[in-house]
């Protein structure tokens, strides 16, 4: 017996939200909805969850992709600052709709919580980098490992 709303697919809705249960992943969850741009860098979600390390929050990330949860935006490569985030990650309009169909991560609360928290000037310069538009047709391949932030 599966749970309403279960479907086989790795997407489905059941998938989506047992993604999310984990504490981490929820944080994380919550810092990409409450920022000013609803989609911040690794760098970012650094310095709000200082407890975890980069490669753990780039693993949580990489779970909530699979289970489409999160969208990731990539700067095309010959637009790249060195030295700056070039991927950021947002919402997918289907978790959205999940998220406010089930009361689950209010953007109105979310968004005030994190304007309380207290940045350093190089968040709030993060904060103010464009983010690129959702690209329905890119890949994850973006070209390679590039020795810059991310």
């Amino acid at each position: 017996m599966h749970p309403p709303g279960h479907q086989n697919e790795s997407g489905g809705r059941w998938h989506l939200l047992q993604a999310v249960t984990v504490t981490s992943r929820a944080n994380i969850i919550a810092d990409i909805v409450g920022h000013p741009q609803s989609a911040p860098s690794v760098d970012e979600l650094d310095k709000t969850n200082p407890s975890l390390k980069k490669d753990t929050i780039r693993g949580h990330l990489a779970v909530l992709k699979e289970a489409g949860v999160v969208a990731e935006l990539t700067i095309p490569a010959g637009e790249r600052t060195r030295g700056y985030p070039y991927k950021f990650y947002q919402l997918t309009q289907r978790a959205r709709d999940l998220f406010d169909e089930n009361g689950l991560f209010p953007e109105d609360a979310w968004q005030r919580q994190y304007e309380r928290l207290t940045k350093d000037a190089r968040m709030r310069e993060l904060e103010q980098m464009p983010r690129p538009m959702p690209n329905p047709d890119a890949t994850d391949e973006d070209g390679g490992d590039e020795l810059t932030a991310d």
